[in-house]
């Protein structure tokens, strides 16, 4: 292949790099892959076999192999990384060269790094790209954003490797600037509170029901067969059914109880606090991985805080029954904070995000995948400015005919003295978005009466202030 000019470069040659560069290829793009790490391009080469893949091993080879203007995707890690990578780049490239993150960039980083570079005359996309290794290799959810000229270099290859749901496939163009990179990282969010909230499913069955890893799996295989169905309840449903080669034991009981993150999550929730958005599900579930990395301490107020606890007894299957509407209802509330997140934050930073097409495009592919994503896709079809999925008549029906058994969940695991903050959140989140009248009015109060902040009346406008002290 000498002499070769490629398409589409990929530095970063991990799991997920690898992955897409063969995937490319498979669908017929001349890709070349980089890494400064030499096993990493053997390997490439090695799986490469007879298709047109040139594995480079210096970044002068990479660049110059590389069709003009070039396009270049970079898969690293967040961080630093990218900027140290950025830099390598930069005495190779020239005046309209693309440079594209995949990776999980903060988004005001990625708007930062898009500056720099225009500066320099290279064109700079962040894009979120869900699925993990799999996806990367059959078809990954893609969400690109930044200039719409350089989405259309690459829209071909985009449309081509994305996953397809019904013949589309699972990427669009989301918007200027950091769009992207902000909506993968609000997907990052929802996952982080989908995945609490089924932890705290298993949680309740197995110490609360003494639902056997056999008959866990089982249940959650069951619902993965109705309006539950997801990507991550197919997994959980697995995940219970393995064994360890070790021990002959089932793993998942081998594996430590301290859930790590890669601060997505968190990102989450920081923006939607700034930009005043509740995310109340979200916040739960990164607290909860918190939580969960304090091992020794949580030993050692296991042997400390004692409470006595009386054991379950009830109708078991009555239960798995109200857990399973539970469960329902607190995805929903879930995907309704992120898509809240999306349509301020498209105002704020000036995105112009179709939440229609995000939710398309989460319909295949990502970690997030679920049959949910149809009804709110229909939701913002309908009504393409809908404030917040439970006004939908659809959705909020949903969660009106099944919050009794969210309810019950609760109480259920108060009394059994569980912890269940996600499922938590989302009651005190539907109880507090449905109700007219809230006690905010006692707070407006104190911060006048502290601090002279003013507050508003029902019965005339103005701002007002008063010397609450009695006389």
């Amino acid at each position: 292949m000498a002499g070769q000019k490629y398409e589409i470069g990929m530095v970063g040659l991990g799991v997920m790099g690898r992955n897409l560069v063969l995937n490319i290829s498979d669908h017929g793009y001349l890709v070349s892959g980089y890494d400064n790490d030499l096993s990493k391009v053997q390997e490439l080469q090695t799986e490469a076999g007879r298709r047109a893949i040139n594995a480079a091993q210096d970044l002068k080879g990479f660049t110059s192999a590389l069709s003009t203007p070039r396009v270049i995707i970079m898969l690293v890690p967040a961080g630093p990384v990218v900027d140290t990578v950025i830099r390598e780049l930069l005495p190779y490239l020239e005046t309209g060269d693309l440079i594209i993150d995949a990776g999980n960039s903060h988004f005001k980083d990625t708007d930062l790094r898009a500056k720099s570079l225009t500066n320099n005359g290279i064109l700079f996309m962040g894009v979120g790209v869900s699925g993990g290794e799999d996806g990367a290799r059959h078809g990954p959810s893609l969400m690109p954003g930044g200039p719409q000229e350089a989405y259309e270099r690459v829209r071909p290859i985009f449309e081509a490797v994305a996953a397809h749901v019904e013949g589309v496939p699972c990427t669009a163009y989301l918007g200027p600037g950091s769009a992207g990179h902000y909506v993968k990282m609000v997907h990052n969010g929802i996952e982080y509170g989908l995945m609490q909230l089924i932890a705290e499913s298993y949680d309740l069955m197995k110490r609360g029901l003494g639902l056997s890893d056999e008959e866990l799996s089982v249940v959650y295989r069951h619902w993965n067969e109705t309006e539950l169905n997801a990507y991550l309840i197919e997994i959980t449903s697995h995940i219970f059914r393995k064994v360890d080669e070790r021990t002959g034991k089932h793993l998942l009981d081998e594996i430590l109880d301290e859930a790590e993150q890669k601060g997505t999550g968190m990102w989450t929730s920081q923006d939607a606090m700034d930009i005043q958005v509740p995310t109340p599900v979200i916040d739960a579930a990164v607290i909860a991985r918190n939580l969960s990395a304090l091992k020794s301490e949580r030993e050692a107020a296991s042997k400390t805080l004692k409470v006595q606890i009386p054991h379950f007894e009830g109708d078991r299957n009555a239960i798995l029954t109200q857990l399973k509407g539970a469960l329902y209802v607190s995805m929903i509330i879930t995907y309704a904070q992120g898509m809240a997140q999306l349509r301020i934050a498209s105002k704020v930073y000036e995105y112009h995000i179709n939440l229609e097409e995000v939710a398309r495009i989460w319909r295949g592919g990502c970690i997030i995948r679920a049959a949910l994503l149809e009804d709110i896709r229909a939701a913002f079809r309908s009504h393409p400015d809908l404030p917040n999925l439970l006004n939908d008549e659809h959705l909020s029906q949903a969660v009106i005919d099944k919050q009794k058994d969210l309810r019950t969940v609760v109480c259920l695991a108060v009394k059994l003295g569980l912890p269940i903050p996600g499922l938590m959140a989302s009651l005190a989140y539907f109880d507090g978005y449905r109700s007219a009248w809230l006690p905010a009015n006692l707070i407006q109060a104190q911060r006048d009466d502290f601090g002279a902040h003013t507050y508003e009346r029902v019965d005339s406008k103005g701002v007002f202030h008063t010397r609450w002290e009695l006389e």
